[in-house]
């Protein structure tokens, strides 16, 4: 994921808030949008948002891979997978913008009112908001949408909704949310971003099932045609609604976009050199570097191009399940860390792409840094007790090996971890003192490029007596064991926005640790870290938000719930060289829904392949 924030439009979106000043002295006029520290860049009169292109031609065809299979439509519970590109056919009351940290704009609430104390929120929805169906947009959607998600959706929507103590109908377009007690200034933008369902369509349905009719929605896109475990294809609706309003301006411009389902990232890759679709943001380095010889690209006809961003990287790594006994030890985990060899597999598996990642908030001025200042210092007094002593008194950096002898040193290290841990050497195999059980555990996994990896990996904690086995199962099953945390170690990525919040409750907390289908997949429970998120919850602005993350962020990276992975501040995007695009590339990095397909450069195509000819 994107990260929580970019949960519900295509992976690249936001959110926004507000209040009742007929109901609350406290009450500030309505408004077109909010931010969460500040004021919003773009004031109630702008005309669209500067990333994109007002005048981008409609029409044309783009097509793109998926991975797997998938079974449902309805994209909102944790049964079955989800169709790609579904989330086109929905919307939230507001949507964000990808120039600025964390601001909302109205969508099919046309304007909000905000308590100054942001303890409520009333959406005023517009009128010409309407369903596929042609019905409108209603209060009583909305209270459906949220008692529905709440009560049948993911457990991410239980956690990101669980402080609204009450939603009232105030009339056909006015809903008001009043929220629990507490410091939250994100929760007006929460309850911004929910997604607004059908009433009509889903109460007579099973919203816990898995479904492939086709649901009604209110996007910009709906369902043409699909075959099960094959594609699915959108068409653009020209009756959309939202069409002409600031926030969908130079948005949606193509007409149809169409998802190709391939068994594994390798086949994907070879039918896009062979011209069967259009664009791949490409994820693998090695296929970065070296895939994507084809004529094709050296005679212009396909091109691959890297797009600088500003967004958090997040964290990507190997998770411990620490619901298993064999990694409840700190020490374990952190002694098989200095077994990850990063410095050889960037120059051996990488082609020196990457950069090492050591925080849960890497690429942003979230990221803690050295010591701990006086601020952060504030926020970690108190719980001195509770962490670890090197939250204090060291900045966090995961082990590096720049050559053999500094890659024997960490093997020593990671002995004398083990052996203080309770591991014995016998018979060239590291066992448990006590009882004599071998270290022993499974790296699972589901895509292909990360086995070359995790057997690099197992080769290493081989030499210090312990035997990783790689397991790679289908996409399916692989999240199934992960939504239940059926595994010892995975691969995860904890994406996250420039301004986090309550998404970090589903992240790190205790109450998160046993839901299934939570994304506290390492199953940390620690007071510690319960307090620091809701001190960053309750940040009352920019600077103490910064202080509060970092100080959860060095919390996270002393309790060793991953091996850090690594990151890039850009995005590798290849494709056939039929699309236009903005010049300006905002903070948030490449959004898709902003480019257009170029009616000249389409006819210079022609018929393409790999080989690079085209037809006349």
């Amino acid at each position: 994921m994107t990260g929580a924030k970019n949960h519900f439009r295509s992976g690249l979106a936001a959110i926004l808030l507000g209040l009742n000043c007929a109901l609350s002295s406290a009450a500030a006029a309505p408004a077109s949008g909010i931010a969460l520290h500040g004021q919003p860049k773009y004031g109630p009169d702008f005309k669209q948002f500067d990333y994109v292109n007002p005048d981008a031609p409609k029409g044309g065809e783009a097509r793109f891979a998926a991975i797997g299979s998938f079974d449902t439509f309805n994209p909102f519970n944790i049964k079955g997978q989800a169709a790609a590109g579904i989330g086109q056919l929905f919307e939230t009351l507001m949507v964000g913008s990808a120039d600025e940290p964390f601001s909302e704009y109205g969508l099919i609430a046309e304007s909000v009112d905000v308590a100054e104390d942001r303890s409520s929120v009333v959406f005023n929805l517009r009128a010409q908001a309407k369903f596929h169906d042609g019905s409108p947009i209603t209060a009583d959607d909305v209270l459906f949408s949220l008692d529905v998600l709440k009560a049948k959706g993911s457990p991410l929507y239980r956690f990101y909704y669980a402080s609204v103590a009450k939603v009232e109908k105030l009339d056909e377009r006015r809903v008001k949310f009043t929220f629990a007690g507490g410091e939250n200034r994100e929760l007006p933008l929460i309850v911004g971003q929910m997604p607004v369902l059908s009433k009509k369509y889903w109460q007579e349905r099973d919203f816990a099932a898995t479904t492939l009719d086709i649901p009604v929605g209110s996007g910009p896109y709906r369902v043409e045609r699909f075959e099960p475990g094959r594609f699915i294809a959108f068409k653009r609706d020209e009756n959309y609604w939202a069409k002409d309003l600031p926030v969908s301006r130079g948005l949606h411009n193509i007409d149809r976009l169409r998802y190709d389902y391939y068994r594994d990232v390798t086949v994907a890759l070879e039918a896009f050199k062979a011209g069967s679709y259009d664009l791949r943001v490409e994820n693998v380095a090695k296929q970065w570097a070296t895939g994507y010889d084809f004529p094709a690209l050296s005679k212009g006809l396909a091109k691959k191009e890297t797009f600088s961003h500003q967004r958090s990287s997040g964290m990507q790594g190997f998770v411990f399940n620490l619901r298993r006994p064999l990694f409840q030890d700190p020490k374990v985990r952190q002694a098989l860390a200095y077994a990850f060899d990063f410095e050889w597999s960037n120059r051996n598996l990488f082609h020196g792409q990457y950069t090492r990642t050591r925080s849960f908030f890497e690429n942003s001025d979230l990221a803690a840094q050295g010591l701990p200042s006086p601020e952060e210092l504030a926020v970690l007094e108190p719980l001195r007790k509770e962490l670890p002593a090197e939250v204090f008194t060291a900045a966090y950096e995961p082990p590096t090996a720049k050559d053999d002898a500094e890659l024997r040193a960490n093997f020593q290290q990671a002995l004398k971890l083990l052996q203080e841990a309770g591991w014995v050497f016998r018979d060239r195999k590291l066992v448990n003192a006590k009882t004599g059980e071998p270290f022993r555990f499974e790296l699972l996994i589901s895509e292909p490029t990360w086995e070359r990896i995790g057997l690099t990996f197992a080769r290493n904690l081989e030499r210090l007596g312990i035997e990783m086995t790689v397991r790679s199962v289908d996409s399916a099953q692989y999240e199934n064991r992960e939504r239940s945390f059926d595994f010892d170690m995975i691969v995860n990525v904890w994406g996250q926005s420039l301004s986090p919040g309550n998404e970090q409750r589903e992240f790190w907390s205790s109450a998160a640790a046993d839901q299934p289908g939570s994304r506290n997949l390492a199953g940390l429970k620690n007071p510690a870290v319960d307090r620091l998120v809701d001190l960053v919850v309750a940040a009352p602005d920019r600077a103490s938000l910064v202080a509060r993350v970092r100080a959860l962020d060095r919390a996270l990276q002393w309790n060793y719930l991953v091996i850090p992975h690594w990151h890039l501040p850009y995005d590798r995007i290849a494709f056939w060289n039929k699309f236009g695009y903005p010049a300006t590339v905002p903070m948030q990095g490449v959004q898709l829904e902003t480019w257009w397909i170029d009616p000249a450069k389409e006819a210079a195509l022609g018929q393409r392949g790999a080989n690079g000819n085209k037809a006349n």
